[in-house]
């Protein structure tokens, strides 16, 4: 009987080991680092996505354009300029892979077309239910967690805002994303 037990424990011991592991991007702005985990399983094609935005460099010199106390802050696809850079194509709306927005998530952002997400993304700074998807709302697709940097990110969403444009959100002094990178996989 023991010799099954154990067996059987090890059977799900390396079971769990098998699972694919979550890549952790290394996010360094010019106020500090942020790490987030990402849901590569539960995410596949808005990880994917994230990724290739990452291994391209193509969120360094980016700013953070939104940042809203008490909901989030957004960035990922503005220059310092304020001019948006040319992405790739649209994705799936993952938002029902049942990851909520809570504080410290990381989910994509995307026009009033529920598939219109290409390289923004916003991070959580409160729980955000209403934009998880419902009946009445598609959700944003949640695909990653800030592990490190929480703080990093309430200051920067506690900086004095300005209007730009059609962005009433904004930083006055931009915070720039200086370089993105994938650092490891966790198990």
């Amino acid at each position: 009987m023991l010799k099954k037990t154990l067996a059987a424990s090890v059977l799900v011991v390396a079971s769990i080991n098998s699972y694919a592991a979550n890549s952790v991007i290394e996010m360094k702005t010019t106020m500090g680092k942020i790490e987030i985990e990402l849901f590569n399983e539960q995410a596949p094609i808005t990880t994917k996505n994230f990724e290739s935005y990452v291994k391209k460099k193509f969120y360094n010199g980016t700013i953070f354009h939104r940042a809203i106390p008490g909901f989030m802050l957004q960035g990922g696809g503005m220059t310092a300029e304020m001019q948006e850079k040319p992405t790739g194509k649209a994705i799936i709306n993952e938002a029902s892979n049942g990851i909520k927005n809570t504080r410290g998530s990381v989910a994509m952002a995307r026009t009033n077309d529920p598939n219109s997400a290409k390289s923004q993304f916003f991070i959580n700074v409160a729980d955000n239910g209403l934009l998880d998807k419902s009946t009445e709302n598609a959700g944003y697709a949640v695909f990653g967690q800030v592990i490190k940097g929480m703080e990093v990110v309430d200051q920067i969403v506690k900086l004095p805002i300005t209007g730009y444009g059609s962005h009433p959100d904004m930083p006055k002094n931009p915070v720039k994303i200086i370089t993105m990178q994938i650092k490891t996989k966790t198990k």
